[in-house]
């Protein structure tokens, strides 16, 4: 057991403040059709509290430049808290060093540098790289392109009737011509929290680089990349309370040593003629152009906030969210839970019996409770389980058991009016 996760099974629930976070979100304190919001899709993207709004204010009313470029004061501010906000990456995760954090526009962006970048240089034809069948599609367009591009081709791991992996099958995968695997760290359709630690070591036995997808993950478990082993690690800022378009792709030193830049322009040289370029050192190397500046502040004051708050104190108070959540759907007759993995955090995803979930999410909706309903960006797993969509409740630090139970209300409400 790690660190974090000795922490959160060791954290006092009744201790945690919600009241108190809650006064620190302003879009949670309006109506909705004349109901106070309920939010319950922090999955596709998590609410900002004060202290991220401010900072951003501030940031472009008082210290806004370009950094690295500028000897004035302006550009020394910026390029400080720009700095600084990679700084707060690093420790946020655990990497080595921040010359392993890359700044990049979220986990889609960070997905397809790795894809471009790191494994198209090196596939062949007949090469393989492995995935499973409950990735995003951010986690599966991508190394479909490469494979178009080089000849390799895809493997997909199984899950089964609960939403969990068949790891076995997933050891049997690997072979002499796997050059990547890559996962999900955090399910967004299932809530499943996959064994990574034993993939990671299984994939590592046979030379195997990993990449995590950890856009789910990251707002909701501790994340030590480095305890973890991981290559690759992939997570956007707007699902952890920070600004949207911003992201960061961390990768072992060595291997963004060796890796071609991505994008090409300022910044991420040293110098340039008609003959050649010099590209720049580690990190700058792929972050070509002008960067997502207050994004990356945004990002720090999300990531301030969380730490004061606790990750592993956020992660108990979600788990007991999460379990009364699913206690409560289980009593309303005809309603199938879609993941009901033993390991899971943050998301109820369900199928009601006779209602389809776009219906199910505008009646909620017209009572002030906002879920996500359609196939997550997820298709091959919805395929799995043999549903188009389903209805997706995720839950954040903010949401309250008294939330829950008025979306139960609102699930049976919706069964009544289709009864």
């Amino acid at each position: 057991m790690s660190t974090v996760e000795h922490s959160i099974a060791t954290t006092n629930v009744s201790a945690f403040d919600v009241n108190k976070i809650r006064g620190d979100f302003p879009a949670l304190h309006q109506e909705i059709h004349g109901h106070p919001l309920i939010y319950l899709d922090t999955g596709a993207t998590a609410q900002k509290p004060q202290a991220v709004i401010d900072a951003l204010s501030h940031f472009y009313a008082h210290d806004y430049a370009n950094v690295h470029r500028a000897v004035h004061t302006l550009g020394e501010r910026a390029t400080q808290a720009y700095e600084g906000a990679r700084e707060k990456m690093r420790k946020f995760i655990h990497a080595a060093s921040t010359r392993e954090i890359v700044f990049v526009r979220g986990t889609t962006e960070a997905i397809n540098l790795v894809a471009q970048s790191f494994a198209r240089p090196a596939l062949r034809a007949g090469d393989e790289i492995i995935l499973t069948q409950m990735e995003h599609h951010s986690n599966i367009v991508p190394w479909q392109l490469v494979c178009e591009q080089t000849g390799a081709v895809l493997r997909v791991v199984p899950v089964n009737d609960d939403g969990e992996l068949v790891i076995e099958e997933l050891e049997k995968l690997i072979s002499p011509r796997t050059r990547l695997l890559t996962l999900v760290h955090l399910s967004n359709a299932l809530g499943t929290i996959n064994p990574v630690r034993r993939i990671i070591a299984a994939a590592h036995a046979a030379n195997v680089p990993v990449l995590l997808d950890g856009a789910q993950a990251a707002p909701h478990l501790g994340v030590d990349v480095q305890d973890l082993d991981c290559d690759f690690y992939a997570f956007s800022g707007h699902k952890l309370y920070g600004p949207s378009g911003i992201g960061v792709l961390y990768a072992k030193e060595t291997l963004l040593d060796a890796m071609p830049p991505y994008h090409g322009g300022g910044e991420m040289i040293r110098y340039v003629s008609f003959d050649k370029t010099e590209y720049n050192e580690l990190p700058y190397k792929f972050e070509a152009g002008t960067p997502n500046i207050a994004g990356a502040v945004g990002l720090g004051a999300a990531i301030d906030y969380l730490t004061g708050v606790g990750i592993a104190e956020i992660a108990a108070y979600e788990s007991d969210l999460l379990h009364y959540a699913t206690k409560a759907a289980g009593g309303i007759p005809g309603l199938r839970l879609i993941g009901t993995a033993r390991d899971k955090a943050s998301i109820l995803s369900f199928e009601l019996e006779g209602v389809h979930p776009h219906d199910i999410g505008t009646i909620l909706d017209r009572q002030g409770i906002a879920v996500r309903a359609g196939h997550h960006c997820a298709m091959p797993i919805m395929r799995r389980f043999g549903v188009p969509a389903t209805t997706r409740a995720s839950f954040g630090m903010y949401n309250t058991r008294t939330e829950i139970d008025a979306l139960i209300s609102g699930i049976q409400k919706a069964k009544e009016l289709f009864r």
